[in-house]
């Protein structure tokens, strides 16, 4: 079985795939932490986030894989655990440029194809029931509105000590959502026979969020 669980930034994916694994038994698979583990490794090797061809160089010498840990999800690429190091506020700059490119994404896609073959997924990111595996069982698009999903993102920041101001937070969710909506390769859309959740105005999502981050050390 799986359980695809798509949706712009902010919106809460995560926390709400890695709540539904546990209670349903189920493996969780973040396909955004894949891109960050690229986008952080573009960025220590001063490889452009346009850079089409060095990215994709990039990610066949170094796979991504990831692993669970205690309960917790940590994310590899090539033999580094980086995990700690892809919230970092240039890794979210950059990573909606890097995941754009359809050489990187058909890439990753093979990768997170080749997990969910095998066994029972509740499976996150922005395409996975359009590309990634539209035959899902279960579909939902989780969404929010931007202003939400800002608050939300500058609590998860604030839990790991980075303290930026709201309209800054805002502009760049925003920005994402351009980037991510308009982009060539599995664009995020709503993919058929989903269901759409808007958890606006939930302020327990706000708090789960931001509550898991301060846990965890981390801070999508």
């Amino acid at each position: 079985m799986i359980v695809a669980i798509d949706g712009p930034a902010g919106a809460g994916k995560t926390t709400a795939a890695r709540a539904l694994a546990r209670r349903l038994g189920l493996g969780h698979l973040n396909t955004g932490m894949m891109y960050r583990a690229l986008t952080w490794l573009a960025l220590r090797e001063r490889v452009e986030p346009f850079d089409a061809p060095g990215l994709t160089a990039l990610v066949a010498a170094n796979p991504v894989r990831l692993e669970a840990v205690d309960d917790e999800e940590r994310v590899w690429i090539g033999d580094r655990d980086v995990t700690a190091e892809i919230r970092a506020p240039a890794i979210t700059a950059a990573v909606s440029e890097v995941s754009a490119h359809g050489p990187v994404r058909r890439a990753m896609v093979a990768t997170q194809r080749a997990l969910l073959a095998n066994g029972d997924w509740v499976c996150d990111g922005r395409d996975v029931g359009s590309v990634v595996w539209p035959q899902a069982e279960v579909k939902v698009f989780l969404t929010a509105s931007p202003a939400e999903r800002a608050a939300r993102r500058r609590d998860e920041l604030a839990a790991v000590g980075i303290d930026l101001p709201l309209e800054v937070v805002l502009a760049d969710i925003e920005r994402r959502d351009r980037l991510d909506s308009t982009r060539a390769e599995s664009p995020l859309v709503v993919a058929p026979g989903a269901v759409v959740v808007d958890s606006s105005g939930v302020a327990l999502v706000r708090r789960a969020r931001a509550s898991a981050v301060g846990v965890r050390g981390l801070g999508r």
